[in-house]
């Protein structure tokens, strides 16, 4: 027959079951501050510009051909394709020795029509000669000025200089050639205005007319907001689209012409599910987020992006609003690898 419990023995299994709980209370809330906190934001709609984007060319504003304005056997190229040549820089050399000669002729002319022309002056004054003879010697000596700026001219012009700085990209002419009035002689780029051109179809061109606003998309995915739009008045009959040129900032570096880029036309405002940019996670071709549970439990989800809007993008698909994003994925990492690793015990 069993003994009944002694009033010490109640006394002690009271105490023993006192001290489990307090222990498995200790216990819960050493786990609840040891658990990591995560800072979180509501994925939700909000009022962003919609924007289409249409691909495009880096061009340089600046590309023209030098030509050659006199006559000369070419004596000395100084700058070859792709070399770059600073503003007022001496491109190449004629021979020029007729182009001389002529100007020193026109200079004589010149002073002896001045010398004349200060005598008759002298004499006009005193009344000795008719006003005839003094507009005669004005005439001369009008005629001779503009005979020798003419000359000089074309001295001057037997030394092609750079109208500006740029890369050469063409040279049409060689050493020892003869370079005639109007033939070209080198083609250049200046980088220091450049534009994207891109071709829009006439469903936008409307919008694009109105808003008058873009970002340039560089192939590195570096965004530059874009300046002022030039939008071709007629569409191309074949295409169907309108060129529309939107020129970067000046001084903008690390582009070239000819280089591939993405143009972003404002088209109007609309809502988009955004989502902070720091939350994403980009792991090869995988990009997603931690979604943070109402219950704590913390989820890795792939999301499809759109647009971006400085500091959010935009989310076409794998969010709904309200749901809650991990900002810090390095430490949602860590909190979902223990989540998981504490379902298997």
């Amino acid at each position: 027959m069993a003994k009944p419990f002694s009033v010490r023995g109640i006394k002690q299994m009271r105490t023993m079951h006192a001290l489990f709980v307090s222990l498995l209370v200790a216990t819960g809330a050493a786990q609840a501050q040891g658990a990591p906190t995560l800072e979180t934001a509501p994925v939700a709609f909000q009022s962003a510009a919609q924007e289409e984007e249409f691909d495009a060319v880096i061009e340089a504003v600046n590309k023209s051909t030098v030509s050659a304005q006199t006559s000369g056997r070419v004596i000395e190229v100084n700058f070859d394709v792709d070399d770059y040549v600073e503003k007022g820089a001496v491109l190449l050399r004629m021979r020029g020795t007729e182009q001389r000669a002529a100007a020193r002729a026109a200079e004589a002319r010149f002073a002896t029509a001045q010398a004349d022309f200060n005598r008759m002056q002298e004499l006009y004054g005193k009344k000795l000669v008719s006003q005839a003879m003094y507009d005669r010697s004005q005439s001369e000596l009008e005629s001779a000025k503009a005979a020798l700026d003419q000359a000089t001219e074309g001295a001057e012009n037997t030394v092609v200089r750079a109208p500006y700085s740029g890369i050469v990209v063409e040279r049409h002419i060689e050493v020892g050639e003869t370079a005639n009035p109007g033939q070209p002689l080198m083609t250049g780029v200046s980088l220091d205005a450049l534009r994207a051109s891109a071709n829009v179809p006439e469903a936008y061109i409307a919008k694009v007319r109105a808003k008058k606003r873009a970002r340039v998309i560089l192939a590195s995915g570096q965004e530059i907001e874009g300046g002022t739009l030039t939008i071709s008045p007629y569409a191309d009959p074949q295409t169907h689209t309108f060129t529309v040129r939107v020129n970067l900032p000046k001084g903008t570096r690390g582009v070239y012409p000819g280089s591939l880029a993405k143009v972003s036309f404002g088209t109007g405002e609309g809502k988009r599910l955004l989502v902070p940019a720091r939350a994403v996670v980009h792991r090869s071709e995988v990009t997603a987020v931690y979604v943070v549970k109402p219950d704590g439990k913390v989820t890795f989800r792939q999301i499809r992006l759109g647009a971006s809007m400085g500091d959010q993008l935009e989310v076409l698909a794998g969010l709904q609003a309200n749901e809650k994003v991990a900002l810090d994925p390095i430490r949602a990492g860590i909190v979902l690898k223990e989540q998981r690793a504490g379902n298997k015990q």
